[in-house]
């Protein structure tokens, strides 16, 4: 494929995907040095640091339309306490990171998953999934697991929540003009 412009409207699909029942999964083994924490009480920076350092390459922009146009919103979602994130660190630095949402009663929502662009590839993902799924089901009164991706994520993300257990419910078309070039040859499927 050839590198897609800055600026070009794009259609994508958005995919909902539900998992009504709990896997029952115990928290994997991170790789060897990588560290979970959960970021307590974090700034909106902190969050907005992790989005585009795992979402830049995926188009990940309306968080930042939110902080310009609502920002009192976006630090009520971050700072929520039935909000949480959690960060893989190894060598000092994030190497992904999760956000579950337990806003909606008898729901988590994995509102955010992903892994920076060095990480992909590393075997980090699908044990930091397990991870988030291992959490959201822990909270006592939850009767359902649900995310969100589509076509603009990397190009294996679909079939990493199927293959987890998650199954798409509902989709709907949009359009976005691109805020920056894309290259889909960066993360083939």
């Amino acid at each position: 494929m050839t590198r897609i412009p800055a600026g070009t409207e794009v259609a994508y699909q958005v995919t909902y995907l539900i998992m009504k029942d709990d896997p029952r999964l115990s928290r994997p083994a991170l790789p060897e040095g990588v560290r979970l924490e959960q970021a307590v009480n974090p700034p909106v920076w902190f969050f907005l640091a992790l989005y585009d350092a795992v979402g830049r390459d995926y188009e990940w922009r309306d968080r930042f339309e939110q902080a310009k146009t609502d920002p009192e919103a976006l630090a009520a979602f971050v700072g929520d306490p039935l909000v949480e994130t959690w960060v893989a660190f190894a060598e000092g630095w994030p190497r992904g990171f999760f956000m579950l949402d337990w806003r909606r009663p008898g729901t988590c929502d994995l509102a955010y998953f992903g892994v920076v662009p060095e990480a992909v590839g590393t075997g980090l993902g699908g044990r930091l999934l397990q991870t988030a799924i291992a959490t959201g089901w822990a909270r006592e009164g939850v009767e359902a697991m649900t995310v969100n991706t589509c076509d603009l994520d990397h190009p294996r993300a679909l079939e990493l929540y199927r293959k987890a257990g998650f199954r798409p419910f509902r989709s709907e078309f949009r359009k976005r003009t691109l805020f920056r070039d894309r290259d889909p040859s960066r993360h083939p499927a």
